[in-house]
């Protein structure tokens, strides 16, 4: 059976697999090239955030059809189901935790009517849950 499995990731199926591998690699390099080049912590964080995610599970589903055994596929498939659900967290609070440090948004950058903190209009302080300025 051993023997089956190399024939068939020697095959077409190794092609299948090379070729998921070869185009999770090419989206973490996009998310990495949007790191450097997007002007603001918003757009980032969302380039970053997708194309890592997407780009990860590409590769772990590739390795996983290039794998031999069953632990390999099974320990590979949980690894991307956890990158699926981790990761949109991870990128929601690098965002919030931009906004909340009131980091500057591109003026490019377009955002929805009525987003960011809600404003209490019977409180001082202004918006509510916003952060202390500490920078003073």
């Amino acid at each position: 059976m051993a023997g089956t499995t190399h024939q068939l990731t020697g095959g077409a199926l190794g092609v299948v697999g090379q070729l998921l591998v070869v185009l999770g690699v090419a989206l973490v390099a996009v998310g990495a090239l949007g790191l450097l080049r997007l002007p603001d912590a918003y757009l980032r964080a969302n380039a970053v955030t997708k194309a890592a995610a997407l780009g990860l599970v590409l590769v772990l589903l590739g390795t996983a059809v290039l794998a031999p055994g069953l632990d390999a596929v099974l320990v590979l498939l949980v690894a991307a189901a956890l990158q699926l659900f981790t990761v949109p967290v991870a990128g929601y609070a690098v965002g919030s935790a931009a906004w909340r440090a009131r980091a500057p948004m591109d003026p490019r950058t377009q955002r929805e009517e009525g987003t960011g903190p809600a404003v209490d209009p019977d409180g001082p302080d202004g918006p509510v849950g916003e952060a202390p300025d500490l920078r003073s």
